[in-house]
């Protein structure tokens, strides 16, 4: 009875934590993503003198030209998930894997075996002997765990344990 109890009380206990996970984060997308952008410009007016001379006259002129745009940009995005999704989904990945735990190990535990009734291990004890005597042991005598069985002066016991395991050794 107490085996059901858990695995009800560990399933309710996932389901309670993927309402919590669906109802905070909801409809929650992607983080907002901030950019800055930073660009430099420098500006110089390189300036060309042209000198001209002739016989007669000379002739100076200031020509400006307009420099190559030097640009240099950075930029960096601000992408970060908040610290309370990580530890909703490390609680969710812990009940997941206690979960999975849980159900790998179903049985009733008693000493770490499987506890079976006696009715159960008195009907396995009499497939066990039934299937000993097709191969000519004749059954001697029967308890409600063990038999004794023999064949051409040979002995043997045949038992169920309390977890339904048949084992069988010589007498």
């Amino acid at each position: 009875m107490r085996q059901p109890l858990q695995l009800a009380g560990l399933a309710g206990c996932l389901a309670a934590g993927l309402v919590l996970a669906f109802a905070v984060v909801g409809n929650v997308q992607a983080a907002d993503t901030t950019t800055t952008a930073t660009t430099t410009e420098t500006l110089t007016e390189p300036t060309t003198i042209v000198t001209t001379s002739t016989v007669e006259h000379t002739t100076t002129r200031q020509i400006i030209l307009p420099a190559a745009t030097t640009t240099s940009s950075s930029s960096s995005s601000d992408n970060e998930t908040p610290t309370w999704v990580w530890v909703l989904l490390a609680i969710l990945v812990v009940a997941l894997v206690a979960t999975i735990g849980l159900l790998a190990s179903r049985h009733g535990h008693a000493g770490g075996e499987t506890v079976v009734s006696p009715t159960e291990r008195r009907r396995r004890l009499d497939g066990a002997v039934a299937s000993w005597a097709a191969q000519g042991w004749a059954l001697e005598s029967q308890s409600t765990d063990t038999a004794v069985l023999q064949r051409s002066g040979e002995r043997m016991i045949v038992g169920v344990d309390s977890a339904g395991h048949i084992s069988t050794r010589a007498y």
